[in-house]
């Protein structure tokens, strides 16, 4: 089995989001970058299906030179090789960074290297875009599922289970043939933490670097926006057993107990 996973350098999430003066982009002066949830779990699971169907993973990426380091920390957790689509993505929109993937899926399949299962973050770690496998799929001509929590592969066929849209809490389960394109949805799988012997591997691990021949039509994006912080308030009911009753009475009002 060869699997194609794709990931996305972003900044990392951890301190305040500021915005650029335009307001076309996350200001990263001061943020480390990072691969996004959703993808290290496309990632974890790209390592599963080829530790329990054989084969290897592929990891990519469409950026710059620095987007090594993330594609470094997928091949430490298991990935077997790399490619790099050289660009500055920055002005790129998720129908331009589809076309380069789907090249890159077209280019294999027609050296007789093609890959069985494309995984993708179920949407940028950034930017919300919550397109490019779709795209990818339709470009290429290939069946999707999108939420993906977890899947496994039998006899030439992939089952994939997502929990179902109308938050019911039930979970939907489809099977579909292969090559099929998934993507994986934080929460499903725990991603691994790289191992030292994974990280030396990944610095000698092979890069392939490709030149994509994309007309670049852009994202459309007309600005960013950060949602405002929710204020919270604290209301003390009172202290020690004095406070039993007003706890008794805010469950009243909250529906929680009767008298």
């Amino acid at each position: 089995m060869r699997v194609l996973v794709s990931v996305k350098r972003v900044p990392g999430a951890s301190g305040r989001v500021t915005l650029t003066d335009d307001a076309m982009a996350i200001d990263t002066q001061y943020v480390g970058w990072v691969v996004s949830p959703h993808e290290e779990s496309a990632v974890e699971c790209a390592v599963r299906a080829v530790e329990a169907e054989g084969g290897s993973a592929t990891v990519l990426t469409v950026g710059p030179e620095d987007s090594l380091d993330q594609v470094r920390d997928a091949l430490a957790m298991g990935c077997a090789d790399a490619v790099l689509v050289e660009a500055d993505a920055a002005d790129w929109g998720p129908a331009d960074v589809a076309q380069a993937i789907a090249d890159v899926a077209a280019a294999n399949a027609a050296a007789g290297t093609g890959f069985d299962l494309l995984l993708f973050g179920n949407e940028a770690g950034d930017t919300a875009d919550f397109q490019v496998g779709i795209r990818v799929a339709h470009r290429l001509g290939l069946p999707v599922v999108t939420g993906v929590r977890t899947f496994e592969v039998k006899d030439g066929r992939v089952v994939v289970r997502r929990d179902a849209l109308d938050g019911s809490g039930a979970t939907e389960v489809y099977e579909l043939p292969l090559p099929a394109v998934l993507t994986i949805r934080e929460g499903g799988v725990v991603p691994r933490y790289p191992s030292v012997p994974g990280r030396i591997r990944a610095k000698k691990a092979p890069v392939e670097r490709v030149t994509p021949s994309v007309e670049v039509r852009g994202n459309g994006r007309l600005r960013l926006t950060v949602p405002p912080e929710q204020s919270k308030t604290v209301e003390v009911l009172g202290r020690g057993p004095e406070a039993a009753s007003a706890v008794v009475d805010l469950m009243e009002r909250l529906g929680l107990v009767e008298r």
